[in-house]
């Protein structure tokens, strides 16, 4: 890549964020796609890339770039979330669950991401997954008890002893 491309790149991904940060997902995504390929063979192009679609509910089609930014940088957890968060709106929860179980391995102590385990194990139908890894969340960090009851993906556990200790609710 050349410096001048590296430098469109750059400025790029600042407005980009700018705009992602403002609420402008469109703006963001047009920004970006001005680029064109450039974009491509950058990691955090292809995320900002990504969070751009998944902010329009384009999850279909932020798959492609939160993938090709984890071919360049197969270890940020953001972007794995992101996928994952994808994942499930496709109708691929085994996926998201594969997304989130790859994050853990390289950040064990994020709560949130336990959390999302928790909720993608629940929609899988897996109560013992499900508890297992809100149980990590809360172990970690007991505010997440907070969004439990607001969370429509623990639906189907909210009979459940274990849950109902879990997360203090009386049922």
């Amino acid at each position: 890549m050349t410096n001048l491309n590296r430098d469109r790149l750059r400025r790029v991904r600042l407005e980009a964020e700018g705009y992602l940060e403002l609420g402008m997902p469109m703006q963001a995504l047009g920004s970006l796609q001005r680029l064109g390929k450039i974009v491509h063979s950058d990691a955090r192009g292809c995320y900002l890339l990504g969070e751009s679609l998944r902010e329009l509910r384009r999850y279909r089609e932020a798959i492609f770039p939160l993938r090709r930014s984890l071919e360049l940088i197969p270890d940020d957890i953001h972007v794995w979330m992101a996928l994952a968060w994808c994942y499930k709106r496709v109708g691929h929860v085994e996926r998201a669950i594969e997304s989130l179980q790859h994050a853990i391995k390289v950040e064990p102590g994020e709560a949130i991401l336990h959390y999302n385990l928790a909720c993608y194990w629940s929609l899988a139908h897996d109560i013992h997954e499900a508890l297992r890894c809100l149980a990590n969340a809360l172990d970690i960090d007991g505010n997440f008890r907070d969004f439990v009851h607001d969370e429509p993906d623990f639906d189907s556990l909210r009979n459940d002893p274990l849950f109902r200790s879990l997360t203090g609710s009386s049922g």
